[in-house]
């Protein structure tokens, strides 16, 4: 029997994410079956979104030797000992929009969105530039990613809710929702 719920994490998590003001769309659970590793994938944006067109995908990775090593050294544990905070599974939010035909300067982004995320929340900002045929306008598609860090000893003992991650995804969620519009835009 597995010392970790992951399954039960994952519902939690998204019981969470509800709480924080995200609507949650869909669920999907992957399992590796040479190396037995799995993916949970959620996805997700705040209420407010439900038309688009911002989307979030949150996808939890569980590495089947970082569990198995957390395991071996839970059972070593004297009963009353905590176990070491040194194993976590990577968990990455995902932004998309949709190709904007009027995209922002991705420097500028960067820096305001550091200012949102904050420190508990690193983003990756990325575009690709796409030409749907020769004689049209470049239309940018905007990326951005957050990878952070779930503890499994802190999933063990029940702590670890990530108020101040989803916090953050939620203000990030809101800045990308109150400037898309203008992303969007034709005009220039």
């Amino acid at each position: 029997m597995a010392v970790i719920d992951i399954a039960g994490f994952v519902a939690d998590l998204k019981d969470h994410a509800i709480d924080h003001a995200f609507h949650v769309h869909d669920e999907r659970h992957f399992v590796e079956t040479y190396s037995l590793g799995q993916n949970w994938e959620i996805d997700l944006h705040p209420e407010e979104a439900c038309g688009g067109p911002l989307d979030l995908h949150l996808a939890l990775e569980v590495d089947p030797r970082t569990l198995l090593s957390f395991e071996d050294a839970i059972e070593t544990l004297p009963d009353d000992a905590e176990p070491p905070d040194t194993y976590a599974f990577p968990l990455v939010f995902t932004w998309a929009l949709p190709p904007l035909s009027n995209g922002p300067d991705l420097l500028i982004l960067a820096t305001e969105l550091a200012g949102v995320g904050g420190a508990g929340l690193p983003l990756e900002v990325s575009a690709i530039d796409s030409y749907p045929s020769v004689t049209d306008a470049p239309e940018r598609s905007l990326t951005i990613v957050a990878r952070v860090g779930v503890s499994l000893a802190r999933v063990f003992m029940g702590q670890e809710q990530l108020c101040e991650i989803l916090d953050a995804c939620l203000g990030v969620s809101r800045y990308l929702l109150e400037r898309a519009p203008n992303w969007l835009s034709e005009e220039v």
